[in-house]
């Protein structure tokens, strides 16, 4: 039950208040409370005094690990468990951070290469078509005028560099947000080591395909490999309706995101999650230590 105190009248106009069985407010009342020389003093019994704040005392959350099946490839039969921490494969969902992401690595494949000519590079002689004024038409340069057929481009575009940049931190999660976020929907499968088909055959790779409900009236698949599986490889150039396939190298955030599905070997996974680790790797400041 609160206590009343009485207190005389303060700069706010209150008379008397109550303090509150809360520590938070018994230990903020001395502060709060305006000091004045005719101020009853506070029973020192009603104050609980608190030890001050250790950072060594402090233990934050420990996130925990997710789990994730490892199946084997094409029979999709469940072999073991597999363990990531959860700031690696578990990370809220960040559109902003996507988009971001997205847009660099696409600023980065434009080309920039288009290239038209001004009057001074078109080959032509500098001579003056006709007079400045008395025939009664517009003003005239050489026949390598923007104005004129043949002659240069006012404006055009040169030879340009589109990539733009973004900090290393942010792009490497990016890349473990939108694992996290396929991870979540059920959306990445993890498969054995070194996948393969007996045949380089399209009609293979079609058949898994449907069987598994990968194919192209599922959202078709992503297919991600450490190396190239030759056969594989062969076989998706063929049926490429169905989805497409990529080793660890050539894989981007666009594509983690493009397709319905993932199915990633565990070991192009194990090696995109260390790739991808810069904004973990935080050293504490001087100040804090735990």
């Amino acid at each position: 039950m609160a206590t009343k105190l009485p207190l005389t009248l303060t700069r706010w106009g209150i008379k008397s208040c109550y303090l509150a069985t809360d520590p938070l407010i018994q230990c903020l009342t001395p502060h709060l409370s305006r000091s004045m020389a005719t101020e009853a003093r506070m029973p020192a019994a009603a104050v609980q005094q608190f030890p001050p704040f250790s950072s060594s005392q402090y233990h934050g959350p420990i996130a925990p690990d997710v789990l994730t099946t490892v199946y084997s490839f094409p029979s999709m039969e469940p072999l073991r468990f597999a363990n990531y921490p959860a700031n690696r494969l578990h990370l809220p969902l960040r559109p902003d951070i996507l988009h971001r992401a997205v847009i660099f690595e696409g600023d980065a494949t434009r080309q920039g290469t288009a290239s038209t000519k001004w009057r001074d590079d078109v080959h032509g002689s500098g001579r003056k078509i006709r007079r400045q004024k008395g025939l009664g038409m517009a003003r005239l340069g050489d026949k390598k005028s923007p104005m004129l057929r043949g002659g240069g481009v006012a404006f055009g575009p040169h030879p340009r560099d589109f990539s733009t940049k973004l900090p290393r931190k942010i792009y490497d999660l990016a890349w473990r947000t939108a694992l996290s976020y396929r991870y979540r929907r059920g959306e990445l499968i993890v498969v054995e080591n070194a996948v393969d088909i007996e045949m380089s055959e399209p009609r293979w790779i079609k058949q898994i395909m449907e069987r598994n409900q990968w194919g192209n009236a599922d959202g078709r698949s992503l297919i991600v490999t450490k190396n190239v599986r030759p056969n594989l490889f062969q076989a998706l150039a063929g049926s490429g309706e169905d989805g497409r396939i990529k080793t660890q190298d050539d894989v981007d955030v666009k594509d983690l995101l493009e397709l319905g599905r993932i199915i990633i070997e565990k070991s192009a996974l194990d090696g995109i999650l260390e790739d991808h680790i810069s904004d973990l790797n935080r050293t504490l400041p001087s100040a804090v230590k735990y």
